[in-house]
Parts: structure tokens; C-alpha cells; sequence
């Protein structure tokens, strides 16, 4: 369960093709020997893993037809998946997108199935073979309500490769599964904050092929999954799979149509299977309902009691169209990748404002205004959406998921990464809603025309991990990470002004005692230059040059190749160790003689250089210590580095213009 392929068929042709030729099926090694890392612990000794025609004698693919009450749930925690699997058969489409018609068991069977899924940014291909966990010879996780019917089964057990195992599949929100899905963008409604038009806005959504489930929460985590009297379940997820309007002998009645995906345990009450409700309905309405007496998870329920007992909805559109609006739009959606790295650009949210600033940051220009405004507001729509990946999948190594969010700011032409002093001086013009634990926050806004910054992050600092963050407006619109990638400018040296310090006499002294005659000196000897010097410093904290450190120094400034320096070099070494160590000083706040690396940046600016964020991200996972703080050995390391690079960088350059001149 490591591998996830990318779109291309040839490769499944090729398997089936080899399969028939040496008469056998596909197999994957994990999913037969390494049960342990499939499933929970507690599982192992009692399951088996059993080819499916083990099962039965006639296992079909679809038997006619894939529908809801194909998806039954099993004894993993995965409802919240199933649901969205469900609202998925709805729309033939979008379904046979994620599990392709021609796959079965009979012509050209290989033992091989493939399913695709939208995997942050991109459609992937996975590939799965036709062994199933099982117990006494019983499918343990999601089931057909037909015996020998098993594309759900095999759908999750591809979903479940995708994201590690089957147990990182126990736990989640549906709108995770109906993104992963159709690739498209969710919003949530809170029944308590839900607009007047919720009953609209839902059937509008089920017209265009939008994915909705809904939720009942629970308050107490040991009550997940509990029924109520009313037979609802609290902590379960459930698909709305049809909103209706019908008549009734003297009024019209709002109806929703919902399922559980267990496959049982329903509603009871009015609008329920067997309620006096339904004869109030004439024949004709009852069959364009398709009202059934049942015990298949599938029940209908009014408008009113659904918003009354359930506490959440989500919907996702295959577009971003609002769907308070009649109209459609054209949508151009950006999608930009990024991370948040512990000491350099993990800065956690606005409270913390000594690191906020630190937080990747993405230019947001807004040039056209809304062409059908309803309120007269002249203003832009986009939608925002940041999403952490991995975690589901990391979930096994003990990653759970960031409670993250996200703002945005007004700015006017700046392309630099805006400092502290920007956002201690303004005000967010929007933000996300909450700070909330979801895989994925989304939110629409209206703005004015003009430039912003939006700046992801999680809610505290130094966490660790990377996003997407998704974009989308009606019309093409510029939307691009902030990079920095300016040349270093050219610092010289400081200008002498003829006098000396003690401090440089004696360092000279040293130096001609270390250098004798030849008054050059090698990486070893400079080592003891300077941390004889550093070492009486007091509000310098270090352990004291390294020789790679010193080798890095003689590289850097000996001209002629000789792998030692002469005074001279030695002066203008000793120039920008002086420039550095000011620099050190100026973002030591607490004065322990280290600085905290989320001050890099501003350090690396000072010293002359413009690095892009990845560069940033690098250096601190290089030079920081385990308590993100960065030393005045490791600090004047990073900068040798860097002026070696952009000086050979440089001669490059030239040469090549120099070349250029020449032919």
C-alpha cells in the first residue's frame, strides 16, 4: 500500500497481458504477508486475506448497475467515506470516473482492478488486487447488499492504499472523500448559521451535481456513533441524496431523502418508511418520490426536522458557482503548494506575532470586478481554500491534524515577503472563519480591487507540514507564491577609516604569531585565530569555530589557489566577520548570543542576499538546533556558503557575457 500510479493505462494493459501469458493473477506482496501493517492489531489473528472467488462461486464487478445501496458499512470506522460513495452513484458521470466500466471478472480477468482518485492537484490511478480482509469466509469491511457484487469493496480498498492502510481510513469528515472524488471545492453550513435559503441552495446543488452529506454532533467522543430514540446516530455521517417538493392534499411539503450508510437503523419518525405521513401523498407523487418500505439505511424526512436534528451539511460543488445564484460562471482555480517548516516558516497564527510574519506568503491581485452584483457593491469574488496533506497517510507515525486557518491582508506593490512591522501595523481585510482540525478550511469573500497577501498557517506555531492553497474566481485573475529571487547585491567590505582598535591589534598580533614568516596561514591556524578572539567575547555564544567552517573561510578568500590566506585576504575576511557579527547582534533580542531562526531571513536580507522561500526552509533545517536557534559558528557558516555560491554565481555570469562579446 505504497505505490500510487499515475493516470496510464499501457501500465494495467501491461499486467493483464503478462498475467495471461504466464496463466496467473496479479498480487501485490503487502496485501497478502504484511497484514499487520494493513490493520488494526487487535484484527490480526482472526482475519484472513481471501481471493474473492473464494467467497462465491460468480463475483461480479457491478451487478446491474452501481447504487446507493451497494455501499453497506463494515466494521471499520470509515462512514464518513461510504457516505460520500453513495452521493457518488447519483451522478453516473462523476462515478464512473472513480471506478471505470470496464473492469470484471470474467473477460480478460488478471486479478488486477484500478480506481482514480483526486489526490491534492493531480488525478492518480490506483491499482489493487482482488484480495479482501475477511472472517469466516464474510467480507469484514464495506459490502454490497448483493453477495457476489464487489466494487465498493475494492473502491475502498483502493482508497485505503491511497492514504497508507485501511485503519487511516477510521475517523473523518465526508467532505474530504467528495473532494478526493470529483476534485471539487466544499463548503460547509452550520444549521444554526444557515442561510434562509438553505432548502434552495441544496436542491440547486443535487441540479449540477454537487456531493452532499451531513453529521449529527457529538458533544462526547465516547458517544460517537450512538443511536438516538429518534433512530438517528450521533457522530455519523449520512448522504443527502434528494431534496423534493410535494403535494399534499391541501399544501406543499419541503422533503429530503438521506441515507445511512450502514445499509439499516433509520429515521422513525414523520416521513419514516411506515409513517401516517405518506397517505396524505397521492399514488402518482409516492412513485415519483420512489417511496419504499425498507430496511436499507434510505429514509425521508422533512425540511424542518432535518434542519432541526442535524447540526451540519456539507456540499461539494464541481465548481465553485455560489449556489445562491441562478447564473454559472466561468471559474479559473490556482492551485499553489507550500510547506511549513519548524524554525523557518511554521509561524502559527496572529497571536503570536514575533513569528506570524514568517508564514508563507501568496500575492493575491484582484482586477475585475463582479460583472452581475446584486447589492450594487462593487467588489471581486473568490473563494479560499488551504488544505494540509499527508496527514491522514502520516497518521501511523502519530500525526494527527493542524488546527489551521488562514488571512488576508491588503498590501500596495510590495513583492518582498512583508515583514513583522507590517502586520503589528495592520489590520486582516478577511480571514477564515475559525481556526478549526479539518483537512481542508474553505471560504468565499468579497473584496475590492487591489492587491493582497494571503497568509496561511496553522493555529500554533512550529508545527510542521505542507499544503495546497486553492484559489478560485470567476475571472482570470494573477495569483502567484511570493518568491525572492533577486541577485545578491554587491556589499563591499566597510571602508577603512585609518584607525585601529584594540580589538583589531590584537588580532593582527595573533595572526603574525600564528603566520610567521610566510604571514600566511592555513584552515587549521585560522581556527585558532579566531576562536582565541571569539572566545573573550562574552555576548558571543559559541563552541567555537570547526574546521569545516575555517576550510569554508580560506575557500571563500584565497585568491590563488594555494589553500592558505595572506594578511590582506585575512583583512577582508576579518571586515565581514565584523559586518556579520553586527548583523548577529542587532536580532540577538535576549541577548543569550544565538538568534532564533525564524530571524534568518531578516539576518540573510541584512547580509546582502534575496533567497526564495525553499532556500530559507533549507538553511534552517540546516543550521538551527534542536530549539530553532542558530549560534554565531553556524550563522557566519551560512553566510560563507552563500557568498561563495553567489560570488561563483557571478563569474558565471560574466563569462558567459564575456563569451557572448567575444564570438
Amino acid at each position: 500500500y505504497k505505490s500510487v500510479h499515475p493516470l496510464i493505462h499501457p501500465f494495467i494493459q501491461n499486467i493483464k497481458n503478462n498475467q495471461k501469458q504466464y496463466q496467473s493473477l496479479y498480487s501485490i506482496s503487502e496485501s497478502v504477508c504484511n497484514i499487520s501493517k494493513l490493520l488494526y492489531q487487535s484484527y490480526t489473528n482472526s482475519l484472513m486475506i481471501c481471493v474473492l472467488q473464494e467467497i462465491c462461486d460468480n463475483p461480479q464487478f457491478i451487478v446491474g448497475g452501481a447504487s446507493r445501496t451497494d455501499i453497506c458499512q463494515g466494521d471499520l470506522g470509515d462512514c464518513w467515506m461510504l457516505a460520500a460513495i453513495a452521493s457518488l452513484t447519483l451522478n453516473d458521470k462523476l462515478l464512473y470516473r472513480i471506478v471505470p466500466q470496464e473492469q470484471s471478472f470474467s473477460e480478460g480477468y488478471a486479478g488486477i482492478f484500478h480506481f482514480q482518485f483526486w489526490h491534492y492537484g493531480d488525478w492518480v490511478d490506483v491499482v489493487v488486487d482482488d484480495r479482501i480482509p475477511t472472517f469466516n469466509n464474510q467480507l469484514v469491511f464495506t459490502k454490497s447488499a448483493e453477495r457476489n457484487e464487489f466494487w465498493s469493496a475494492l473502491l475502498e480498498k483502493a482508497y485505503a492504499k491511497l492514504h497508507g492502510s485501511y485503519e487511516a481510513l477510521k475517523g473523518g469528515n465526508t467532505a474530504e472523500a467528495m473532494e478526493d472524488f470529483t476534485g471539487g471545492v466544499t463548503e460547509f453550513y452550520e444549521m444554526t448559521e444557515a442561510p434562509k435559503e438553505l432548502y434552495k441552495i441544496m436542491k440547486k446543488a443535487l441540479q449540477r451535481g454537487s456531493l452532499m452529506g451531513c453529521s449529527i454532533d457529538s458533544l462526547v467522543p465516547a458517544r460517537f456513533e450512538t443511536r438516538t430514540t429518534t433512530g438517528l446516530v450521533k457522530g455519523h455521517a449520512y448522504s443527502v441524496t434528494a431534496v423534493e417538493e410535494s403535494q399534499q392534499k391541501e399544501s406543499k411539503v419541503r422533503l429530503v431523502r438521506l441515507r445511512n450508510p450502514w445499509g439499516q437503523v433509520e429515521w422513525n419518525g414523520p416521513w419514516s418508511d411506515n409513517s401516517k405521513e405518506w397517505e396524505t401523498l397521492s399514488k402518482g407523487e409516492k412513485e415519483k418520490l420512489q417511496q419504499q418500505n425498507a430496511e436499507d439505511g434510505e429514509f425521508w424526512m422533512s425540511f424542518e426536522d432535518f434542519k432541526k436534528n442535524y447540526t451540519k451539511i456539507e456540499i461539494c460543488n464541481l465548481t465553485p458557482d455560489a449556489l445562491e445564484d441562478d447564473k454559472l460562471h466561468k471559474w479559473t482555480v490556482s492551485v499553489n503548494e507550500g510547506r511549513w517548516v519548524r524554525g523557518c516558516s511554521a509561524g502559527g497564527c496572529r497571536n503570536y506575532p514575533d513569528t506570524f510574519w514568517t508564514n508563507p506568503q501568496y500575492r493575491l491581485r484582484l482586477l475585475e470586478e463582479d460583472d452581475d452584483s446584486e447589492d450594487n457593491e462593487v467588489a471581486c469574488t473568490f473563494v479560499v481554500a488551504l488544505m494540509q496533506k499527508n496527514r491522514r497517510r502520516e497518521r501511523k507515525l502519530g500525526a494527527n491534524l493542524f488546527t489551521i486557518g488562514f488571512s488576508i491582508y491588503e498590501m500596495h506593490g510590495n513583492k518582498q515577503h512583508m515583514q513583522k512591522e507590517f502586520f503589528m501595523s495592520s489590520t486582516s481585510k478577511a480571514r477564515s472563519r475559525a481556526y478549526i482540525n479539518l483537512r481542508e478550511v474553505t471560504q468565499r469573500f468579497r473584496l475590492s480591487r487591489g492587491e493582497y497577501v494571503i497568509i496561511p498557517s496553522t493555529y500554533e506555531p512550529h508545527q510542521e507540514g505542507e499544503f495546497i492553497l486553492l484559489r478560485a474566481e470567476g475571472k482570470g485573475r494573477d495569483f502567484s507564491r511570493v518568491y525572492f529571487t533577486t541577485p545578491m547585491s554587491d556589499q563591499p567590505a566597510p571602508a577603512s577609516t585609518g584607525e585601529e582598535s584594540e580589538e583589531d591589534q590584537q588580532f593582527l598580533s595573533i595572526f603574525q604569531q600564528i603566520a610567521g614568516d610566510q604571514m600566511e596561514i592555513s584552515a587549521n591556524e585560522l581556527k585558532d585565530v579566531l576562536n582565541k578572539v571569539v572566545s573573550k567575547q562574552k555576548d558571543i555564544h559559541t563552541e567555537g569555530f570547526s574546521r569545516e567552517s575555517c576550510r569554508s573561510m580560506i575557500a571563500l578568500m584565497d585568491m590563488d589557489g594555494k589553500g592558505r590566506i595572506n594578511l590582506q585576504e585575512f583583512r577582508q575576511l576579518w571586515n565581514k566577520l565584523k559586518q556579520w557579527q553586527g548583523i548577529f547582534k542587532q536580532y540577538d533580542f535576549d541577548h543569550t548570543g544565538t538568534i532564533s531562526s525564524y530571524e534568518m531571513r531578516n539576518t540573510i536580507n541584512d547580509a546582502g542576499f534575496r533567497l526564495n522561500n525553499q532556500l530559507y526552509d533549507i538553511i534552517t533545517m540546516r543550521y538551527a538546533n534542536e530549539n530553532m536557534n542558530v549560534d554565531f559558528d553556524s550563522f557566519v557558516s551560512c553566510l560563507v556558503r552563500l557568498e561563495g555560491m553567489f560570488s561563483k554565481l557571478l563569474s558565471f555570469s560574466l563569462l558567459i557575457k564575456l563569451n557572448v562579446l567575444i564570438s
